[in-house]
């Protein structure tokens, strides 16, 4: 039986601290990424010798938050960790309510899911990791963007999964970080708000709120397992968005597929 594996981006929200030994210490669902996170890490770890200025541009932050990600990144090595599921807690996280779920979705989450990441390429919700802060978009001097660099690497870890059906949701720079030949079936998801605009009906793409209507879209697909877009007919989105089959869109193995809300 075909599962559907859903991909799904980090946040740039984390939890601090941790209850669990240093990551090389513990099991890893991807033990053959092991040699390019531990490049990338001493890539990062020079990239935190820079000036102020250059820290704050890799990093994507501002005031004290440079010298608290400059921490964290200096101590990833040795600091203690959290599974991935905890240590995120960005909107997404918060719409997919792990902690609420039962022990049974729980578990498919656990083993269907798969988060990118632009320090551990990709990892699963009980992959135990420290805190820490670096973007897949990201560009390190000695490996270049982190999207080119971990492509090879992460498109076969993924074809070792043999993955028929992958849900993508993840953003561009994510995205950019695998090969999707590799699946048999690949489903994109936008959300659209249907306005009127100068007295016509336009839809605008939402941004803003994207990652929190994944979260709710996650649990819904996972929990019914569904591997078909056709599967969304009757899902109703605590947001009041609702699947328009009629805005679907095939290329190959891709098929786009948007919700729409009435604004």
């Amino acid at each position: 039986m075909v599962k559907p594996f859903i991909l799904i981006p980090p946040s740039e929200g984390k939890s601090s601290g941790g209850t669990e030994p240093c990551w090389l210490e513990t099991k890893q669902s991807f033990k053959n990424l092991e040699t390019p996170r531990l490049q990338v890490i001493s890539a990062l770890v020079e990239a935190m010798k820079e000036p102020e200025s250059n820290r704050a541009k890799l990093l994507g932050v501002k005031g004290k938050k440079v010298a608290e990600a400059t921490s964290a990144n200096l101590d990833i090595q040795k600091a203690k960790t959290l599974p991935a599921i905890e240590r995120y807690t960005g909107v997404l996280y918060d719409a997919l309510d792990y902690s609420a779920l039962s022990a049974g979705l729980k578990r498919k989450v656990d083993q269907q899911v798969i988060i990118f990441s632009g320090l551990w390429g990709i990892v699963k919700p009980q992959d135990l990791i420290p805190d820490y802060k670096l973007k897949m978009g990201a560009k390190l001097q000695e490996l270049g963007i982190l999207s080119r660099f971990w492509k090879p690497y992460l498109t076969s870890a993924l074809e070792e999964c043999d993955i028929g059906c992958i849900w993508d949701l993840l953003p561009g720079e994510h995205s950019a970080g695998w090969d999707p030949v590799i699946a048999q079936k690949r489903i994109r998801v936008k959300f659209l708000d249907e306005v009127i605009k100068d007295g016509e009906k336009k839809l605008v793409s939402v941004s803003h709120w994207n990652k929190l209507l994944k979260g709710a879209l996650v649990q819904y697909v996972i929990d019914n397992q569904l591997v078909d877009p056709d599967g969304l007919v009757d899902f109703s989105h605590p947001e009041g968005y609702v699947f328009a089959p009629d805005h679907s869109v095939r290329n190959g193995n891709t098929i786009d597929i948007a919700f729409i809300s009435k604004r």
